[in-house]
């Protein structure tokens, strides 16, 4: 499995979506669009937005939020197999 995370530090929901998969020990490769030379643009072309954070697991551009709503806890706990805790 390989997961990487399109990021921001001043992103609330980022934060939680690294704080998940480091609570479930989830290797990940971090992206932080405003250090990264393009990777805004890179979601961009493949979410159609900008919009973080941005999973993408063995290649598939995965989501990992709602807005208003937040991080899906349920949603990625099934998704990589992990207990909602």
């Amino acid at each position: 499995m390989e997961l990487t995370v399109y990021s921001a530090s001043w992103c609330r929901d980022c934060r939680e979506a690294k704080r998940f998969l480091a609570q479930h020990n989830i290797p990940f490769t971090e992206i932080d669009i405003e250090e990264t030379p393009g990777a805004a643009d890179e979601v961009l072309e493949n979410v159609g937005k900008r919009a973080i954070p941005q999973f993408v697991l063995d290649g598939k551009w995965i989501q990992p939020y709602r807005p208003g709503r937040g991080f899906l806890h349920a949603e990625m706990a099934e998704l990589f197999g992990v207990s909602n805790s």
